[in-house]
């Protein structure tokens, strides 16, 4: 206890800081799906849009098949391209999974319903042997 106390400040932060990851780790992520169900969903056909939401150089090198390449600083304003889509499922893809989350928050307060991120983002996909279209 007098270690506690003789050392507030070092244990008050170790204890925000432990906290802090724990919240990160524990946060709600949205849906996501591995590159083999985006894989099963994209080959249903008309039912699924996929919009790479990564920059439009990194979309040139290479994409998946019939996506759509609206960079996620764009996506709030250009989300009206994508009305016809709102019925469909939409898997968003970036580069490692990171921003898909942020994407799928921009895309449902748009009013889109079925929404998922890419788990792993095109980095997942290429780790995977799929094919990019370039």
């Amino acid at each position: 206890m007098k270690f506690i106390i003789d050392h507030l400040i070092t244990v008050a932060i170790a204890v925000l800081s432990g906290g802090a990851l724990l919240w990160l780790s524990l946060a709600p992520r949205g849906r996501q799906a591995s590159p083999l169900q985006a894989t099963q969903m994209i080959n249903r056909g008309k039912s699924t849009a996929v919009i790479d939401v990564r920059t439009a150089d990194a979309f040139a090198v290479g994409h998946l098949r019939d996506a759509k390449n609206i960079p996620l600083a764009d996506l709030g304003n250009r989300s009206g391209e994508l009305d016809k889509s709102k019925i469909k499922t939409i898997i968003v893809v970036d580069h490692d999974g990171k921003d898909a989350d942020k994407a799928a928050r921009l895309l449902k307060a748009a009013g889109f319903e079925d929404i998922y991120g890419l788990e792993g983002g095109i980095a997942a996909w290429t780790a995977a042997g799929l094919p990019l279209i370039k």
